[in-house]
């Protein structure tokens, strides 16, 4: 579909049962526009995962630039940089770039130099660290699961609230072989993924093939997310599906993180409204999770409850059939709703497997907004 005489948005490859995303092409992401964001921002709330190609030339700073562009009043990294805190179970995952604070650099393997970043030794996340049980060693190689499906957001902090957008960008992707995504959950579900892929569900499509029963929860209950959650749950470990976690009672006390402030505390809808199409999202992060608040007032504060409740409502969503997995290439530069789908790395790579990607999200202002809004 032609949207102006140079630009195009073309289909990208997702599950026919779950049709998202799109690729633009004819915009110049150094050099845009208001017209030529308003295409980008149209296109983002309207199909959540948007890929531009060849971007190899593309600057941290434009690329921070592209993400600020949503949420004008920040300039914040979505988690504020607080990952540094060794506790936290992000720490390992991210390098801050020296010159543009709010991107980051992710990945595998022992990078030199780069964009001022010395000596950086990228340690791609792997489900053995992060899930009970795991893959065997033997078939590490060619086997994967969902690392841990999740919004990016720091999920406390009254001014920290869940960026908009997410941009992914692909500066080196190791090639050749590819791996079977296990879900291990008894179930017999697989997938045939790229080393390495990014893995999204759409959350409108979550909402949408749910029950009336469960819509009806969804759009009246309200989720309260655990205070420095990626600390709180750095000793518990997560299910074989990456959709949360075990209740084996390894959360950390509130006595064992840093200072809690009540009205830091982020207690969001389930279901969050798209700002241009109106629709629906089910949007949760199912490992930060800690209560429930329902319409009638009453709390659900049994973390294993809360926990088998939000299971049910998001292991639908993540069906192989609408899973869309991307295929990375160089210099591949993906825009993400990041409250309007859920997200999660995959892959197992070896040592010499070097792989580098810029990531940049903001926290934003505003509070994502709920069904009655």
């Amino acid at each position: 579909m032609t949207v102006e005489s140079a630009v195009q948005l073309l289909p990208i490859p997702a599950p026919a049962a779950s049709q998202f995303g799109v690729e633009i092409r004819g915009l110049d992401l150094a050099n845009l526009s208001d017209e030529d964001f308003k295409i980008i921002e149209k296109a983002l709330y309207e199909h959540q995962v948007v890929l531009f190609k060849n971007q190899q030339s593309l600057s941290p700073y434009h690329q921070y630039q592209l993400n600020h562009r949503f949420s004008p009043n920040s300039t914040i990294y979505g988690h504020s940089n607080n990952t540094k805190k060794t506790a936290s179970i992000l720490h390992p995952d991210l390098k801050t770039l020296p010159n543009q604070p709010q991107v980051q650099l992710i990945g595998n393997g022992f990078v030199p130099e780069y964009e001022g970043l010395q000596n950086a030794q990228l340690k791609h996340p792997h489900h053995k660290t992060f899930h009970k049980t795991a893959i065997p060693e033997a078939e590490d190689l060619d086997f994967t699961r969902f690392y841990r499906w999740h919004i990016d957001a720091a999920l406390y902090g009254a001014n920290m609230q869940p960026p908009k957008v997410t941009t992914l960008m692909a500066v080196k992707v190791p090639g050749g072989r590819r791996q079977v995504l296990r879900y291990d959950d008894g179930t017999d579900d697989n997938l045939n993924v790229s080393l390495g892929t990014t893995a999204f569900v759409s959350g409108e499509k979550s909402y949408e093939i749910l029950s009336d029963e469960a819509k009806e929860f969804a759009r009246t209950t309200r989720v309260e997310y655990a205070p420095h959650p990626y600390i709180w749950m750095s000793k518990a470990k997560s299910l074989p599906t990456g959709l949360g976690l075990f209740s084996d009672g390894l959360e950390l006390l509130e006595s064992e993180l840093p200072d809690v402030t009540e009205s830091d505390i982020q207690i969001h809808p389930i279901c969050w409204k798209n700002p241009v199409t109106g629709k629906l999202a089910l949007q949760i992060h199912p490992s930060a999770v800690r209560k429930l608040h329902l319409k009638d007032g009453t709390i659900i504060d049994d973390i294993a409850k809360v926990r088998d409740i939000v299971y049910g409502l998001l292991r639908p969503g993540i069906a192989p059939e609408l899973v869309y997995a991307h295929d990375w290439e160089e210099g591949d530069m993906v825009l993400f709703h990041n409250r309007g789908a859920l997200h999660t790395v995959c892959g197992a790579f070896a040592p010499e497997e070097v792989r580098m990607f810029r990531q940049c999200n903001l926290a934003d202002t505003e509070a994502p907004a709920g069904p009655d809004a």
